[in-house]
This record gives structure tokens, C-alpha cells and sequence, in this order.
């Protein structure tokens, strides 16, 4: 563990309007890139820190159990969330880990006020269920929060049975556990591969689940200019369409151009998606032809040449 920075933390992005942030504050989200680990900081390491609770329950339990062991004694924890995205739950979740709270509710959010109780309850145990774990049902490493942890979404399996065995440079952007990774790589023609993802947590686990030489991972975000090589041969991706919780298409588009700037002439995205996202048009506008390849249980597969 790191030794202590003495100065406030942040997770993730709470609305300024909401919990302000205080200046020099250490971001400790695994979704943005370049952030310090929570998990690696020592105990007492930060006099205070304000989070934006995730709403799975076992990542959310996991992460304020994290933040009252970074906390020294008596430091500030403000924690906040949408209503009905876990923010109806932190005052029972923080009460059973000891704290004293002061609770208030504005534009959807409930706002949880505390401080770390000199001997905190039951976080050792809060830390381990939300701890990255080998699954036996899947055969891969992973932790609650990485999208789609415990199963191989449905969209994902319907691009892996509809992709043809692809070839030369290529990469899996948002490459999650690296599911997707996996089944492109039994193509011995595939001669590099570089998965980006923006969840570090989800890069950790590609490490250990995709250990293949033609094999690069990256955190980063995927519609950086500088996140994916260039001149690819193929691009394979589920892109996401949820920021912090609300629908945001223009995150799929985003994906679909920067695979369009990162494939050479002739090159060739695949992508799945839900059937209500309207991706078609994006794909015209990059792409100089667009093929369905798939529909089924809600999701569609298009292969894109640019």
C-alpha cells in the first residue's frame, strides 16, 4: 500500500452543485484513467473524501468499506448517489459499518454526511465480497463493477457467434474481461491485438485472463486520439451506451468514429449493439459501407468497412 498523501480524495465525478470537491483532492476512481488506487492506499492515508457511490451493491459495499479504511480517524466522508441507483441505501449500508450520519436529499440524490468512526465495523468483509475473484462459471478472472462481471452478455455472445475468423492488426475497444479478445484470438491470422478499456479493473483482469503475446491491454479511454494504434486491419467492440448510470448514445457513437480514425482504407469494424440504439447513421457518415450482419434477443450485429 502507498504511504499516506495527507491531503482529500475524490471517487469518480459528483455534481459540483451537490458535494463540492475540495482543491488538490486525489481522484481514486478505476474509471478514470491514470486515477490512484483506493485499494492500494494505506489506512488513514486521506483526512477526507467525498464518493459517488456505484449502484451495484456489492461494488458500492466494497467501495465505502475501501473509503473508511483509507480515512483517518474522524476524517469527513460524504457519500452521494441517484435515489434510485443506490443512493436510497447508503444510509442503512454506512450505519452497519458504525457511522453516525447526517442525511439530506436534492435533485434525485440522497447525500450522506459522516465521519470514520474510530473502530469501524465489518469492512474486511465488505472488501473481500467485492474483491476480484476467479469465476468457475466463466473461467476468467473479474470483480463486481467491470460491465457484465458474472455472465457473457448477450450481445457480446451474438458477435462471437456471427464473426468470421479475422486477420492481421486489430482491437477490442471497451474489451471488458476480454471475452471478445478471446474469441478473436483463436484465429491464428490475428497477428497483434490491443484491448482498451476505461475501467482499470477491468484491465487488471484482461491481464491475467488474455496472457497472449500478440496481446496489448491499455487503460484508457477508447475515444482518446492516442488510445488505439493505427492503421488497423479490424476493430471489434460492444460499445457502452450508460454514463454514470444514464442512457448516453453519443458515448457508442464517439466508439464508432474513433474505430473508423483507427482502421486503415479497407479496414473493417465489428459491432453489436441493442436494436433501439441508432447507430446506422453514425456508421454512414464514417463508413463507406454498412452491412446488418445479425439481429437476434434484442441485439444487432453490423459489419462496418471504412
Amino acid at each position: 500500500m502507498t504511504d499516506p498523501i495527507a491531503r482529500p480524495g475524490v471517487y469518480g465525478h459528483p455534481p459540483a452543485d451537490l458535494a463540492a470537491v475540495p482543491d488538490g483532492a486525489v481522484q481514486l476512481s478505476p474509471l478514470v484513467p491514470g486515477s490512484e488506487s483506493l485499494e492500494d492506499l494505506a489506512p488513514g492515508a486521506l483526512d477526507s473524501l467525498t464518493v459517488l457511490a456505484p449502484p451495484g451493491t456489492l461494488e458500492r459495499r466494497h467501495t465505502l468499506a475501501l473509503a473508511l479504511r483509507a480515512l483517518a480517524p474522524g476524517g469527513a466522508l460524504t457519500v452521494l448517489a441517484p435515489k434510485d441507483k443506490g443512493g436510497s441505501r447508503l444510509a442503512r449500508e454506512l450505519s452497519g459499518f458504525g457511522c453516525r450520519l447526517d442525511e439530506s436529499a436534492k435533485s434525485h440524490h440522497r447525500i450522506v454526511r459522516t465521519v470514520r468512526p474510530d473502530a469501524p465495523s465489518g469492512l474486511d468483509a465488505a472488501i473481500a465480497e467485492g474483491a476480484p475473484r476467479r469465476d468457475d462459471g466463466l473461467g476468467l478472472w473479474t470483480q463486481p463493477g467491470i460491465f457484465s462481471w458474472n455472465r457473457i452478455d448477450p450481445g457480446t455472445a451474438l458477435l462471437i457467434e456471427t464473426l468470421p475468423a479475422l486477420s492481421g492488426r486489430g482491437a477490442d475497444l471497451g474489451c471488458g474481461l476480454g471475452i471478445l479478445a478471446h474469441a478473436v484470438l483463436a484465429s491464428p491470422k490475428v497477428t497483434a491485438l490491443a484491448l482498451v478499456d476505461n475501467d482499470r479493473r477491468a484491465v487488471e483482469a484482461s491481464r491475467r485472463n488474455v496472457d497472449e503475446p500478440r496481446v496489448t491491454v491499455t487503460w484508457a479511454d477508447a475515444r482518446a486520439a492516442d488510445a488505439v494504434p493505427e492503421r488497423l486491419d479490424f476493430v471489434v467492440m460492444n460499445p457502452p451506451f450508460h454514463d454514470g448510470g444514464a442512457e448516453d448514445r453519443a458515448l457508442g457513437q464517439a466508439f464508432i468514429r474513433r474505430a473508423a480514425a483507427a482502421l486503415r482504407p479497407g479496414g473493417t469494424l465489428w459491432l453489436t449493439a441493442n436494436t433501439h440504439l441508432p447507430y446506422e447513421a453514425t456508421l454512414g457518415e464514417v463508413f463507406r459501407e454498412v452491412t446488418q450482419r445479425a439481429v437476434a434477443q434484442g441485439y444487432k450485429i453490423h459489419e462496418a468497412r471504412k
